[in-house]
């Protein structure tokens, strides 16, 4: 009995001796402080847009009104009309929105005329904001000034402010007056009426907030874009994704259609109008008000260089089976030629046709465009057929472009092999890659990249997202810190990964066909994403050389061993190495990184150190929420050049060290 007493206590100081080993465990790394690595390229992380999930007009895009020309297909979609109203297609003025109305007086002292505007799932208004409204008008007959009254309209039909307009001219014009708003309303409405006894012409019924990005009439809406702003992108590529493609070879998206005045530019039908049934949005068109000269200056303004992604002749490929839906090689010079014009757009001397252009639209200086997207997700034989020409066409007028071509829809497979071989064979600069994957697949992929050939074109990681499928792929703690595991291995082999972008940006609450996405909003709010976070922290600690952090144990990079993702940078204008590592284990882990190669009089010291933690993998942000997940403070510190620090359970952390 005393035998089986010491076997049992013996056997339990053991578990206790194991624990405590087990706890105290050190994972040690080390840092080459003396060999700084290949740069990283100033594009590393950038941002996608595509007006998928109203993410142009009723998101981004500042407009309030929708189908504001009235010529959508359905010329009153969005509008309700009460009295003498009747549509017309023959505006001379804009001969590519040539649809208007014409208001008269009802004859009758309690019978009004008028339109209403129920805007993009409702028109959000706040408290005290003043809105500018315009609309190109005319009298039509009747000796006097012609009026009307617009009014906002809360969703019980109260209204919140209102005010008269006169219209003085038989000829069009642009009338516009500045409004405030009483209350704040998600759901309002524009209501305008007609007040006199004549007749009157209307078109182009428009409503901006005054408080745009950068104070723009044509603006952007501030809270979004001031989010992109905030991210520091290196990037900026537009307008698409599969938009560009169109669901036909009609509804492609059209740069040339985008530019100029923006009362004369025509409607588009939006690729995922019609895609999925069971998010239908039959009324989701795009006026192009937030076109090409647009999203060039929003590049300018956050600091992103432009790139510009067109149409190569293939319509969507998913959606259309057979050459017969395309552009036949030998017919693509339109096509070509539109590349060639968009980069005299973006780059030419004010002399040139489309430099000219440019600068009537308010920019004589040019864009200074360096990258050119063909083809968006395009694959097989019929696109590097139609890529081949637009390598020859810009090689021979703009040698100093980079070109981007496509590997296709997918990470790897038939597609993916077939096109990589032709990319470099065409000599593309930089070739986009795709992956809509599940958090696994993210995470045990973090050394992708780590044997990809060096002699061929860099990488462009164009749309990726993280896809939880068991919580309807939510933008959860699990999919955001899934992405950042695998970033530590596009950090890591910056020396060919030169770009990566997370895709979509934007999902309206109401309006969504597509999630994830990296900011959601609704008509007043936005609310930013785990993942924003995440790709918020990679760019603004990019740095500007890989550096080689490994384990000591083995001298190999970190890439999941143990629940650990690592990668580091040196950062040449902030004199600094910064260290990012991801612990997806629910286990702390106590952190040793040697500092390798130094110099003995040299001083280290601990910068700010950023984490995001949260105990459970399935928390998100709402609008009602937004700060579940954000960045918050963490500390290490420095003994004998070894920086020590606690990776907290289910965390991506960020080390600065600076010299």
């Amino acid at each position: 009995m005393k035998n089986v007493f010491c076997k049992i206590l013996f056997l339990i100081l053991l578990y206790i001796s194991h624990q405590s080993v087990t706890a105290q465990q050190v994972y040690e790394f080390e840092l080459d402080t003396k060999k700084i690595g290949s740069p990283i390229q100033s594009t590393m992380y950038g941002l996608f847009f595509e007006d998928i999930n109203f993410g142009a007009d009723g998101g981004l895009y500042a407009e309030l009104v929708k189908n504001r020309s009235f010529d959508f297909p359905q010329s009153l979609m969005g509008w309700n009309t009460f009295g003498k109203v009747e549509v017309r297609k023959d505006n001379l003025l804009f001969d590519q929105n040539p649809t208007y109305l014409l208001l008269s007086g009802s004859g009758h002292p309690h019978k009004w005329t008028g339109i209403e505007n129920e805007g993009f799932r409702g028109i959000g208004f706040k408290k005290d904001a003043t809105y500018r409204f315009s609309v190109w008008a005319k009298k039509v007959s009747g000796e006097e000034d012609q009026k009307i009254r617009v009014e906002f309209i809360d969703s019980k039909s109260n209204n919140i402010g209102s005010q008269e307009l006169a219209i003085n001219s038989y000829d069009w014009g642009k009338y516009e007056m500045i409004m405030p708003a009483k209350v704040t309303e998600a759901k309002g409405r524009l209501r305008i009426f007609f007040t006199t006894k004549g007749t009157i012409a209307v078109d182009h019924v428009s409503l901006f907030p005054t408080d745009t990005y950068k104070g723009r009439e044509n603006g952007l809406r501030k809270d979004l874009a001031e989010a992109l702003a905030d991210i520091h992108p290196g990037v900026f590529r537009f307008p698409g994704g599969c938009i560009v493609e169109g669901t036909d070879l009609d509804t492609r998206y059209d740069w040339k259609k985008t530019v100029g005045p923006v009362e004369n530019r025509p409607v588009n039908e939006n690729r995922w109008h019609y895609t999925f049934t069971h998010r239908f949005f039959p009324d989701y068109y795009q006026s192009y008000g937030l076109g090409f000269y647009e999203f060039f200056l929003l590049s300018e303004d956050i600091g992103a260089e432009p790139l510009p992604v067109l149409n190569c002749g293939l319509a969507c490929q998913y959606q259309n089976n057979g050459e017969h839906c395309h552009i036949p090689v030998g017919d693509l010079d339109s096509y070509i030629q539109d590349a060639l014009d968009l980069i005299e757009f973006a780059n030419g001397a004010v002399t040139s046709t489309w430099g000219k252009l440019r600068a009537e639209m308010g920019h004589p200086e040019p864009f200074n465009l360096k990258y050119i997207g063909i083809g968006n997700e395009q694959w097989g034989r019929e696109y590097v057929e139609r890529l081949e020409p637009f390598v020859k066409a810009i090689r021979a007028k703009y040698p100093q472009v980079k070109i981007i071509g496509s590997s296709g829809p997918s990470s790897d497979g038939k597609e993916f092999d077939y096109l990589w071989p032709e990319m470099k064979r065409l000599k593309a600069d930089l070739v986009d890659e795709h992956y809509y994957k599940d958090p696994d697949w993210f995470l045990s992929n973090a050394g992708r990249y780590d044997n990809y050939d060096r002699k061929g074109p860099a990488v462009f990681a164009g749309e990726y997202a993280s896809h939880d499928h068991s919580t309807g792929k939510q933008n959860n703690f699990l999919s955001a810190l899934s992405e950042a595991a695998f970033m530590t291995g596009l950090e890591r082999n910056a020396d060919i990964v030169h770009m990566c972008t997370y895709a979509p940006l934007f999902a309206h609450v109401d309006g969504w066909q597509w999630n994830p996405d990296m900011i959601w909003f609704d008509n007043l709010y936005m609310v930013k994403t785990p993942n924003y976070y995440i790709q918020q922290l990679y760019a603004q600690n990019k740095g500007t050389n890989v550096m080689k952090l490994v384990r000591s144990i083995d001298k190999n990079a970190i890439t999941g061993q143990d629940g650990l993702y690592s990668s580091a940078v040196y950062d040449k204008e902030r004199n600094c190495f910064i260290i990012k590592i991801v612990n997806i284990s629910k286990e702390a882990k106590d952190i040793k990184i040697k500092l390798a190669g130094f110099n003995k009089k040299t001083n280290f010291t601990v910068g700010d150190c950023v984490m995001v933690q949260h105990d459970d993998m399935r928390a998100i942000n709402t609008l009602d929420l937004p700060s579940v997940i954000v960045p918050q403070k963490t500390e290490a510190y420095i003994d004998s050049n070894t920086l020590s620090a606690k990776a907290q359970p289910q965390s991506f952390n960020i080390y600065k060290i600076v010299l």
